[in-house]
């Protein structure tokens, strides 16, 4: 039995998915801040299978106990967290209180359930902005922002626990740019309010949701001076979570990354989806936002060698999928 908490989110919903067509039981937690109850649904459309749901907080320490006390999962995937860095700059309190204590509350179960297991869902935010690229796991670490220092703490306090755990194991698997959404149209990618993201923010000003696109800064250093990212198709990054669970029986902290190793800019982004759609996007060129930088993507070798676990969609697959799941 595999805990999948945040399971009705974005990236965790993708990865129920996968789960269930691997064969895995799984029990998700949600307490859908950002989320919302039908997805629960969708993933059982999608795959045709049931599985254990409970609408919960992990902030109630009682309530996470209960959970393993009923299901006693031999592993857990923690997705659940507040992951808007904007929101994070504006409201640090609440993002350090959710992010940490819920992460305290789920390791306080597993040591109490002897739950040896866990992948965390770290982010590429945790490096420095002075690294070179591409980023590698042993890049110099240091955030610009509260929701990036959330995971940096949040990935020593698990490192830490497993440490003085006999037989525990964590992966800890920094993220770059997640996009796209399952083929099948059902499950995606649906922040409330304006999105953060690049893509939500271009497909709802395709749908006509948003006015126009706001691409920040044009005179960074890159190919068209726009900033350059490691965009990984979701399915992909679920993968990702499949591939680590099969790494679990090696004791100790073990970090990847996943990404594509390859980078793609805000308006090469924009191109690739008006040409796969046949949609115009249209975009005003606006300030820098404080903490961007030019270029960041991943070195995914690392995940590749070990995992055997290796990013395959490609942008324009990534445009076309997240188009299908705004058509719908």
């Amino acid at each position: 039995m595999i805990l999948v908490t945040g399971g009705a989110g974005y990236i965790g919903s993708h990865t129920a998915v996968m789960l269930l067509e691997k064969g895995y039981d799984i029990v998700v937690v949600d307490n859908f801040s950002n989320s919302h109850p039908s997805v629960v649904d969708s993933i059982r459309k999608i795959t045709g299978k049931d599985f254990a749901f409970r609408e919960m907080d992990l902030n109630d320490p009682d309530a996470t106990a209960r959970i393993f006390e009923e299901f006693r999962p031999k592993a857990v995937i923690h997705f659940a967290g507040l992951k808007a860095v904007g929101e994070s700059v504006s409201v640090p309190l609440a993002y350090y209180k959710n992010n940490i204590n819920t992460t305290i509350n789920l390791l306080e179960a597993m040591q109490r359930y002897n739950t040896r297991q866990i992948i965390f869902s770290s982010s590429a935010t945790v490096y420095s902005a002075a690294n070179p690229m591409p980023l590698t796991e042993d890049a110099v670490l240091g955030c610009s922002n509260p929701y990036g220092w959330t995971k940096f703490m949040c990935e020593q306090i698990i490192a830490d626990t497993i440490r003085v755990n006999a037989g525990f194991s964590a992966v800890l698997l920094r993220y770059f740019n997640p996009v796209g959404a399952h083929e099948s149209g059902l499950i995606g990618e649906n922040p409330r309010g304006i999105p953060n993201n690049l893509m939500p923010f271009v497909t709802q000003t395709a749908a006509g949701r948003q006015k126009e696109l706001s691409v920040f800064g044009a005179d960074y250093d890159t190919r068209d001076g726009t900033g350059v990212r490691d965009y990984i198709h979701i399915t992909d990054l679920a993968a990702g979570h499949v591939a680590a669970l099969g790494h679990m029986s090696n004791t100790g902290t073990h970090v990847f990354n996943l990404g594509t190793g390859r980078g793609t800019s805000v308006l090469e982004m924009v191109h690739a989806f008006e040409k796969v759609t046949g949609v115009k996007v249209p975009y005003k060129i606006a300030d820098r936002r404080p903490g961007d930088i030019a270029t960041c993507y991943a070195d995914p070798a690392r995940a590749r060698e070990v995992l055997g676990w290796v990013a395959e969609k490609t942008v324009e697959e990534m445009c076309a999928d997240a188009w299908r799941w705004e058509s719908k």
